[in-house]
């Protein structure tokens, strides 16, 4: 078909690249990991207790065993697994945070090493390891994501179409973040159970349009702000490397008001992931940490001046909550 020319505008966004740009672009994490599982025929993938149930999607459409592997207090792994043949062991990337502990699983696991890298997305991919990212965790786009893998797929796939899924996007430019949260959560919902499909003309020119380096400095400064002022008093202690560049910063809270303060002064903190206490029970350390873990926002929309408000609101705790 001829490009058009002339007739109503459209909106103007940054020639770039991508910042993956030999990865296979796809529409969603999950498919990422289903796109791994149709290649290499895997039996049987060792997955986390800790991390999100859309994680499953691919192992029940497939219908390929999986078993959980517990995790310990550093988001290390906690179990010895020895893989037979036939297996695979997944292991995720928190917050950013372990590149380190995936450079000694490639060493131990080699290719059969799957890496999550949904909350890693300026993490590198190691080579002769499938490994995966997702543009939504760190971006304003409606879907997306990328994987390195060193085979392919024989089918062609479809290329699908985000425009529908733009709505909250433009409320929380237009009106305010509240006015698209159901948006936002519509297109969670949608985006359940999706063939794997290639990534949409719409993402791609929006990531294409994103200052990249820019983007990882300021979650580097607004990380090291947080850590300066709340390492002391934070339950749970990660190594920030010199290359990292974290999705969030993890602050372990003893008070369990604290994320419902934040909420109220309009500082939305997530839980990763309310479904890990159904799998791993009360008593495992990976509920503690997804019950408690305030992924405090340090992402590239904020400044220092964000930064402090929290830093001031936690220090004065809960009791200016009302």
């Amino acid at each position: 078909m001829d490009k058009a020319i002339g007739g109503y505008n459209q909106l103007e966004l940054r020639s770039g690249g991508h910042y993956h740009k030999d990865a296979l672009r796809l529409n969603t994490a999950r498919n990422c990991l289903e796109y791994i599982l149709r290649v290499r025929n895997y039996k049987k993938v060792y997955v986390p207790y800790y991390t999100c149930e859309v994680i499953l999607e691919p192992f029940n459409k497939l219908d390929v065993a999986y078993e959980f592997y517990h995790i310990n207090e550093e988001l290390n792994i906690k179990d010895d697994i020895n893989l037979t043949e036939g297996e695979a062991i997944l292991y995720t990337n928190y917050y950013g945070l372990k590149q380190s502990s995936v450079e000694q699983l490639a060493k131990k696991y080699g290719p059969r090493l799957i890496v999550d890298n949904a909350q890693a997305f300026f993490a590198p991919r190691i080579n002769g390891i499938d490994t995966f990212y997702s543009a939504r965790k760190f971006f304003g786009v409606p879907d997306g994501a990328y994987l390195y893998i060193d085979e392919e797929l024989t089918e062609e796939l479809e290329q699908d179409v985000s425009y529908d899924r733009m709505q909250h996007l433009l409320k929380r430019i237009d009106l305010s973040a509240e006015a698209g949260y159901d948006d936002f959560q519509q297109v969670e919902h949608e985006l359940c159970n999706q063939p794997i499909k290639r990534m949409s003309k719409l993402t791609e020119a929006i990531l294409c349009s994103i200052n990249y380096k820019k983007c990882a400095q300021i979650r580097r400064n607004n990380y090291l702000e947080f850590d300066k002022s709340l390492s002391d008093c934070n339950g749970i202690h990660l190594d920030v490397d010199s290359n990292a560049v974290p999705l969030a910063y993890p602050y372990l809270a003893d008070d369990v008001d604290l994320r419902n303060c934040l909420i109220s002064r309009r500082i939305y903190v997530p839980t990763y992931w309310p479904n890990v206490e159904d799998w791993a029970g009360n008593d495992a350390p990976e509920t503690l940490m997804a019950n408690n873990i305030l992924p405090l926002p340090i992402d590239q929309r904020c400044g220092v001046e964000d930064m402090n408000r929290i830093i001031n609101i936690i220090s004065n705790g809960t009791n200016s909550f009302v």
